[in-house]
Order: C-alpha cells, then structure tokens, then sequence
C-alpha cells in the first residue's frame, strides 16, 4: 500500500469502440482515477493504448494482444492473460469494470455490475445475451472481493433478485464531463440541424442504444399520438447505435406520412451537446436502467428531460426532469405538456444542468478507491 493507495490493474479490453455507456464509464473513470494520483496500470485493447496513454498520462498502460479485439479471446485472455499481468506489475487489486472478471486473479478483484435487468426483464435482452450477463453476475456476487454499481437501485435488485451480501456492495454514481456535454451556444445547435436536415424544424431527441429496453417503439407511437394532427409537429431525432429491435421498423413503418423520424446512426461526440441540447425535449421512456447516463449527459447540455421512474432514473435525475409512464399514452400526454409549456422547458433546462453539476467522475473515482481498499483489507 502506497500514499496513493493500493496499486490497481483496470482491466479496460471490454471498451467497445463506438464509446457507448461502457467506453464514457471506463474512459470516465480512468482519467478521474489518474488525475486523484491513484497507483493506477491499464490493460486495454491495442487500439485503445495511445488513447488511454493521453487520458492517463501519469499511468502505467499495457495493451493486450491483437487477438483479443475479438470477444471469444477477450473472455479467454481475461482468465489466463489477466491474471499473468496483474502479477508481473505487482497489482493489490484487479478491477473488472463489466460484469465479468478471472476467477482466478491471486489477488483480489472489484467488478462492476451494471444492472439487474438481465434478471428482472429478461425478454428485453437476447437470449444469448441474458444468460451470459447473468451467469456472470451471479459468479460476480460469489467470487468478487467486492461489486460496484452506479446506484442505490441496481444494489437494491441485486439484494432482492439473488440475495446478494449488501456489505460488499459499494455504490458509485457516474459522473458527467461537463466539457463534453455542456450547454451549447446558438452555432453549436444550428451546425448540428444542418447535419440533420431539420432547417430550423424544431426536435424531439432520443440518445440511446436503440434496444427493447430503451422502450423506442413506446415513444414513436407517443410521438405520433401527440403531434399526427398538428401542422407544425416536431420532427423526432433517434440517434444513436443499432440495437436488435425489431418492433422499431415496425413503429417507424406507421408513422403518418406528415411526421418525420430521424435515424441518423451515431453521431460525432462534439455534436452531442448541439443534438442534445437544442431538442425541444429529450425523450428517454426506459423500462429501467442500472443508472441512465444519457439522461445526465442531457441534463449537463442544458436540456429538458423526459424520462421514467423505473429503478435508477429518479436517482439521476431527482426533481430536474419530467416523469411519465413507459406506455405510449402517457408519453403522448407527457411530450404534449412539455411541447406546450416553454417556461416549464426552460425551467428543467436550467435545473437540469444544476443537477448534473452534481455528478463528477472525480466523486466516482473517490468511490472506486475507498471500493479498491476495502477489498485489499478484506
């Protein structure tokens, strides 16, 4: 043990390379973690070597062989190629930041549990997807020195789902980069519509993995419910990576002619806080989330929020945003008020971004090294 605490591999191979919820958690993480003087070595992929050299200048960075960029050798690796670097840099403590983690580490190992929808709402998951997630996460609460989640809610289902130890689960919140995601200034917003194709029409903004439990199908038909008879309906903006949701061309097949959605893909991280923060509302109806990063990231860029009060959302976004029910009425209702109330709009904008202020990555790295230490202590 150190001044800087217990010296700590982060096993950052399972960053994707879109940079998703994952990617903004580790990336997030890692540069808070070098920035509070933690004694801190990465593992990552190849690809990933300069870029967390340049987060995390003060760390030590080991990439992994070029194999693993492929997740069958990922998985392997991480049980034989881990724990043979976690040794030859003298690491006290392993952190495995999803799910998964080596069984046998010789030392102790911290893992990440995201959620617990994989078991409460498995017909939201693949298949494959769900049993893997949660054969992990049961190896997790049984093997980890320690399990981190990003809220109160997800330590909750752990305990009620797989009556899990509640001593040895530690909570950390995410954090926002209020860099990144920032209230954006007029040109921000128009360079972004003109990406877009809006000319000026205003938006309704969805951010998001388009996956069953982002419930995206819900808010097309609530959109659609709200504004099919309205001459100057917003147009509705569904950004982000595909996800396996079918029933989301079948939504967008009935929407009427008049109406447009938007599916742009992934879009450029610096045009986030135009996109998110020059929507009219942001929309997130989840059925449930282990924390609801997007939902912050909204916040931070200064933009009323829409979302539900399934599990962690409410800890997120506390009285700042809008609340509805997941069905396509109460959407419809909701988007409806919000479309129709500039002042209540402007209000959340501002209260929103106070909110977010809230939420560091420096706060979440002190939660990760008091995480970090109990687990060496035992």
């Amino acid at each position: 043990m150190t001044d800087a605490g217990p010296r700590v591999l982060v096993d950052a191979t399972a960053v994707p390379a879109d940079r998703g919820g994952v990617g903004r958690y580790v990336d997030g993480l890692v540069q808070a973690l070098d920035a509070a003087g933690a004694d801190l070595v990465l593992t990552c992929q190849r690809s990933d070597a300069e870029r967390y050299s340049r987060m995390a200048p003060e760390a030590r960075v080991i990439p992994g062989p070029a194999a693993i960029a492929h997740r069958p050798a990922r998985l392997a690796w991480e049980q034989t190629g881990l724990p043979l670097v976690a040794q030859q840099v003298q690491a006290a403590v392993v952190h495995s930041p999803h799910y998964t983690m080596p069984l046998r580490a010789g030392r102790p190992v911290v893992v990440t549990v995201h959620d617990a929808t994989f078991f409460t709402e498995p017909e939201l998951h693949t298949s494959v997807k769900g049993t893997f997630f949660r054969s992990a996460t049961r190896t997790a609460m049984r093997r980890a020195a320690r399990v981190l989640v990003p809220s109160k809610a997800t330590r909750d289902e752990l305990i009620r789902i797989l009556d899990a130890d509640a001593t040895l689960i530690d909570v950390a919140y995410h954090g926002v980069d209020q860099q990144t995601f920032h209230v954006p200034v007029e040109v921000e917003k128009q360079r972004v519509q003109a990406r877009l194709g809006l000319a000026g029409q205003p938006y309704i903004a969805f951010l998001g993995t388009l996956e069953p439990r982002k419930n995206v199908p819900g808010l097309i038909r609530g959109w659609v419910k709200a504004f099919a008879d309205r001459a100057d309906a917003p147009a509705l903006v569904l950004a982000g990576g595909s996800g396996w949701d079918d029933t989301i061309d079948q939504a967008v097949s009935a929407v009427p002619s008049h109406l447009r959605v938007l599916r742009p893909g992934y879009l450029r991280f610096t045009d986030l806080p135009g996109f998110l923060g020059g929507a009219l509302v942001v929309a997130y109806p989840s059925h449930g989330e282990g924390f609801g990063l997007p939902v912050l990231e909204a916040m931070a860029c200064g933009a009323p929020v829409l979302t539900t009060q399934r599990l962690s959302l409410p800890e997120v976004g506390g009285d700042a945003v809008a609340y509805t029910e997941p069905d396509a009425d109460a959407i419809a209702v909701a988007l409806t008020a919000l479309v129709g109330d500039a002042d209540r709009r402007a209000q959340l904008g501002v209260a929103g971004h106070e909110r977010s202020l809230e939420f560091t990555w420096a706060a979440s790295a002190e939660a990760h090294l008091a995480s970090y230490a109990r687990a060496v202590s035992g």
